[in-house]
């Protein structure tokens, strides 16, 4: 069966990139992180992974809920990632999609609570400050439909076509194949996002094609399909000890519905919003120390 995923890297992983035109993919390992960059260049492979052309990076470390150590350098490594996608010059629209009232789903907002927004500081301000050299940042949590009875996509855009900022970062709770995934990876991609896949409510893109600018998005899994993870499961058992068509029947009926997320999202959530926050922070404020941004996101 077909497992849903918002990581093209778990997508990758069920074909062989090799042998696929138009993919290309790069491993590197820095102490205990691995970054993996998979770069969709053609249609036909675009087709097999089921992801738009553009590049995506994903950032593999320790749990974020257990581990607490080098957080300074992990932040520093995710920072450098997101840089290369940024405009170096111009106006960043810095978007936190999700509900906030719904803990796998709050990271976008919590995010934007520690970005640092700085374009509606005057010029005079920034000199008397000595802050001068702050890039001209915005930062956004929306909502969701279910709260605003507006599309996240109609806010962006009316927004950018305002303010034209140079590009748009989207930062969203994604969906994972694998359980072990949960708070483990990062995936920062050029292709812009499907706000709402990570809790299974899927809305109208946000991309350059329906925002007018690029869009990076920056995401971290926090659940996964109840579908996937026991399907996963059966499929995985070396003794036949259950008739999985029944099983697999019974679970497309009942479970496709729900998602599966760690006891300690709470904490998960909270180290996985000061790793991206901070990471944003540093990749559009390069002329600042990792010191003084913290000090002044605080």
């Amino acid at each position: 069966m077909a497992y849903r995923t918002d990581l093209a890297i778990e997508s990758a992983s069920d074909i062989d990139v090799k042998s696929l035109k138009g993919i290309k993919q790069k491993i590197e390992k820095i102490e205990e992180l691995t970054i993996t960059e998979i770069k969709i260049e053609k249609e036909e492979a675009a087709k097999s992974l089921g992801k738009p052309i553009g590049s995506y990076i994903t950032i593999e470390f320790p749990s974020l809920s257990k581990s607490y150590k080098n957080l300074e350098e992990k932040i520093k490594i995710v920072s450098k990632e997101i840089k290369k996608l940024v405009p170096k010059d111009g106006l960043i629209f810095v978007v936190g999609l999700g509900n906030s009232s719904i803990t796998p789903d709050a990271l976008g907002p919590k995010v934007i609570e520690s970005v640092l927004a700085t374009r509606h500081l005057k010029k005079e301000i920034k000199k008397a400050s000595d802050l001068s050299k702050l890039r001209a940042v915005t930062a956004l949590a929306p909502g969701v439909l279910g709260q605003t009875g507006i599309e996240v996509v109609e806010i962006i855009s009316s927004i950018c076509k305002s303010i034209k900022p140079s590009a748009v970062i989207v930062i969203d709770a994604l969906a994972a194949k694998e359980l072990y995934r949960l708070g483990t990876t990062i995936q920062i991609s050029s292709t812009g996002i499907l706000p709402g896949s990570g809790v299974g409510n899927k809305r109208p893109a946000i991309n350059k094609e329906t925002i007018g600018v690029p869009v990076i998005s920056v995401g971290i899994p926090t659940v996964v399909d109840a579908l996937n993870l026991v399907s996963h499961f059966f499929e995985s058992l070396e003794n036949n000890l259950y008739d999985s068509k029944n099983a697999l029947d019974y679970l497309n009926k009942e479970a496709k519905s729900m998602v599966v997320t760690p006891r300690e999202i709470d904490l998960l959530i909270e180290k996985s919003a000061e790793i991206t926050s901070m990471a944003i922070n540093l990749a559009l404020q390069p002329l600042y120390s990792f010191d003084e941004l913290k000090f002044l996101a605080s």
